[in-house]
């Protein structure tokens, strides 16, 4: 092969080699550019949740009624929050008061409204019965009927905790696990140990914060 005829062999490989490295740097290009777009649609659905498409304006609508949205994520969440906030390992002891039984009231509530609580000055509104849950089931159900009661503007409601006939020693497993878990509940502002007539040794009767500005 003459000298010319390599110089122009040369050329052309030179050549589908710029091009080989033209080809792949575009298409490096094209997968940094998807790359780039799909970590900002991620980032967009972690920012706003879900998206629903608009519907299309000249479709007609079902006069159907649609059932109501259950809000499955808020309520896995909170059930995390409620499952985390209340520790088996608080302990409780050094916070309980004593006289003639246990009982708790935040630093600005008075000895008065234990009294009151022991002796039903208020109505009992609403009751949460944990007797033969087992621990993780009752320290759920508690916190929900906390929660529920707390958004309905109750004040007074009454915790059954079971006296423990029923339990290994008939000692009572809720009842301490009860106390712990209540004192941890901003929302409890007192509570004090059931009259007879109320459940006695097996319940407690709980004061909730009230609403500000209410009774």
């Amino acid at each position: 092969m003459s000298v010319n005829g390599l110089h122009e062999l040369h050329a052309v490989q030179r050549a589908i080699a710029e091009l080989r490295a033209e080809a792949e740097r575009r298409e490096a290009e094209a997968r940094a550019r998807a790359e780039a777009a799909d970590r900002e649609r991620r980032a967009f659905e972690l920012a706003v949740g879900p998206v629903t498409p608009l519907p299309d304006p000249n479709l007609a609508r079902p006069k159907r009624p649609r059932p109501e949205p259950l809000p499955r994520q808020r309520e896995a969440d909170e059930k995390r929050v409620m499952q985390e906030a209340l520790s088996d390992d608080f302990d409780v002891e050094n916070l309980l008061e004593t006289d003639d039984g246990l009982f708790f009231r935040r630093p600005e509530v008075g000895l008065d409204v234990v009294h009151k609580l022991r002796r039903g000055h208020w109505a009992i509104q609403a009751q949460c019965d944990l007797h033969g849950l087992q621990r993780d089931p009752a320290r759920e159900r508690l916190a929900g009927f906390l929660r529920d009661a707390r958004r309905a503007g109750l004040r007074c409601v009454r915790v059954i905790h079971g006296k423990g006939h029923g339990s290994p020693g008939r000692e009572p497993v809720l009842k301490g696990k009860v106390r712990s878990w209540l004192v941890q509940k901003q929302e409890v502002m007192a509570f004090a140990q059931a009259s007879a007539a109320e459940g006695g040794h097996g319940a407690l009767v709980v004061l909730l914060k009230g609403e500000p500005g209410g009774r």
